[in-house]
């Protein structure tokens, strides 16, 4: 990927809403984690457009896996059809105990 502009670099956001808490399940949690990384890269100026990579970790590599279709649907709701280098990668543990995953961004908005 490649672009011009400012660069946003959005750090791990989990699956968890404004008030803390997290949904029940991966495909919720990975749902919620990308409207994070939209509303930052929004105060930035950008949208899911300007996204020009992703590094999932995950705590479950099989949980991963096994919910890749309603993922898709999950992260198309979210994204739009825009597919950004991604990466992922299992890790054995995360900082908050109730995330299942956690991504982060870097994005290229318009200066």
């Amino acid at each position: 990927m490649a672009g011009a502009g400012r660069t946003v670099l959005v750090g791990g956001q989990v699956g968890w809403d404004a008030a803390g808490r997290f949904p029940a399940g991966f495909v919720a949690q990975a749902a919620q984690a990308l409207r994070n990384i939209l509303a930052v890269v929004a105060e930035a100026g950008g949208g899911p457009e300007h996204v020009g990579r992703l590094t999932w970790y995950v705590l479950d590599m099989e949980e991963y896996r096994v919910g890749l279709r309603d993922l898709g649907v999950a992260y198309r709701d979210v994204m739009g059809r825009r597919f950004p280098a991604m990466t992922l990668v299992q890790v054995a543990a995360l900082a908050e105990p109730e995330a299942r995953l956690e991504i982060e961004a870097t994005a290229i908005v318009p200066g």
